[in-house]
Formats: C-alpha cells, structure tokens, sequence
C-alpha cells in the first residue's frame, strides 16, 4: 500500500501521527459527554464511541420521542451508570413537544441533535446522602439557532427539574454530525481530493460516509487567521474532519472545515 498520493490532499499520512494530533485537541474539550479518541484516532461510522455522549446511537431525534414517557423499567441506584430503560425514559421526558417543534437537527429535520445523556452530580447537599434522587442531563443542539440545550432530569420524580441554553458552546460531535459532515464533504468540489485518494487508496470510489471510519475537531475561528466565511466558527458548529479508510491509511483533510449550520465546506488560508 503507497503511503503517498499525487492528489489535492497531498497525501495519505501515517495513522500513528495523526490518531496523536487528533487525540491531542480532543482530549482538551471537557463539556458533558466527552471522552478521547480510541486507538484508530476516533470514532467509527455507525458505531457508538467514546467520542459521543454517553447513550449517543448516532441517530437524529425522531417524531416517536414526544410520546408520553415509557415506565421507569430497570431501575440504577447511586452513582451506578445509567441503564438502557432510565437512558430511554429521560430522553422522552427531557424532549418536550414545544422544543421538538421549535428546534432543528443536523439535517435540517424538525427536532434538536441529540449529543447524549449522562448521570449528573448530586446536589452540594446529597454528596453523602445515600437516599439522594439521581438525575441525569439530556444534552441536544438545536440547528434552527445555534444553541446546546441541556434538560436535567429527577429519575425518582420523572420531572425536568432544569434547563439550561448556551450559544457559542461546542461539545464534541455525535456519529450522525461526523456522518453529516463526511456527506458534505464527499459531495462538495473541495472533496475533489479526499475523493481522490480514497479511490488511489483502495481502488473503489467514494459516494457515502460509511466507507470511511471518521474521527472529528471541533473548529473555532482565530480573529484574522482564516478565510472570511469561517469567522462565525465557534457561533455556527463547524468541524474539521479526520477521515481513515477502514482498514487503510488516514486521509488528510485538516485543510478543511465543514460549518454544519451553514451546510458548506470552506478551505483554510496557507
């Protein structure tokens, strides 16, 4: 297998290098949810990882989640991880008719992006209550207007007890937001050469997200160190992307950023 290409791109490089750069920037988010890359530099296409937050399946917010709540169904105590029954049960709950009607996903379809769930912290005054509630935070990104959005919820009285609403806050993409950005990417002129060394790499062409195992950065503009249209990066949800063939060498594409929000793909300056 050639480890270089004469294509847009530049080259296919070396996993180990890139897999260290990707971990590097990830390992530096600290919002809820958030974990390192693995040992193939990210995660996987149509795979849940480490990556996305906890209970992410990779899949956007479907009509079905404003039903009334399930019954509580297998039931944590403690600190004990979330269980498949309470992670279903909380995101039903967290997921009003009003914020699925008035929020937008990834695709431009009604209802926020779902990020993932996590068990929250006991309150200042539960630390050592044995009998304290456990709660759990539903985390989505609403597209329609660039916000995280995160819902705590009681597990014992099945209430929303908080919501909170960022802007300008970017937690780690979800494996449908990687899938999203590698269908834009794939799609657009300046894929040209990820398109390219794909074919160069393993003699098929590339047509979807799914041929490729994906790792991501969130990218946030630096006043006066990009090209115009990525000044609102860091506001909007942009993404650079680290794109591997399975089984084969990284592709580098750290040229270019994907601003999810905008749906484009726009090239760096140098």
């Amino acid at each position: 297998m050639r480890t270089t290409v004469r294509r847009h791109l530049g080259k296919v490089v070396a996993g180990t290098a890139l897999a260290v750069a990707a971990t590097a920037v990830m390992v530096g988010i600290t919002l809820p949810g958030t974990a390192g890359a693995d040992d193939t530099g990210g995660s996987k296409t149509g795979q849940t990882t480490g990556q996305a937050a906890a209970g992410d399946q990779g899949g956007t917010v479907q009509p079905g989640v404003v039903e009334q709540a399930p019954a509580e169904g297998e039931k944590g105590t403690g600190s004990d991880p979330l269980t498949d029954d309470e992670l279903k049960r909380v995101e039903r709950i967290a997921l009003s008719r009003q914020l699925f009607n008035a929020s937008q996903d990834v695709e431009g379809d009604r209802g926020p992006q779902r990020l993932g769930v996590d068990l929250a912290a006991p309150e200042a005054d539960e630390v050592d209550d044995p009998d304290a509630p456990r709660r759990a935070d539903v985390t989505f990104y609403d597209y329609k207007n660039d916000t995280v959005v995160t819902k705590t919820v009681n597990l014992d009285t099945g209430k929303v007890e908080n919501t909170a609403t960022q802007s300008g806050v970017q937690p780690p993409l979800s494996n449908a937001e990687q899938n999203e950005a590698a269908r834009l990417l794939i799609a657009d002129p300046l894929g040209a050469g990820l398109r390219a060394d794909y074919q160069d790499a393993t003699g098929k062409k590339l047509t979807a997200p799914d041929q490729l195992q994906l790792a991501s950065m969130i990218y946030r503009a630096v006043p006066g160190a990009q090209p115009s249209a990525l000044d609102v990066c860091g506001q909007h949800r942009c993404v650079r992307l680290l794109p591997k063939v399975k089984n084969g060498p990284w592709i580098d594409a750290r040229s270019l950023v994907i601003d999810l929000s905008a749906g484009k793909v726009v090239e760096l300056d140098g």
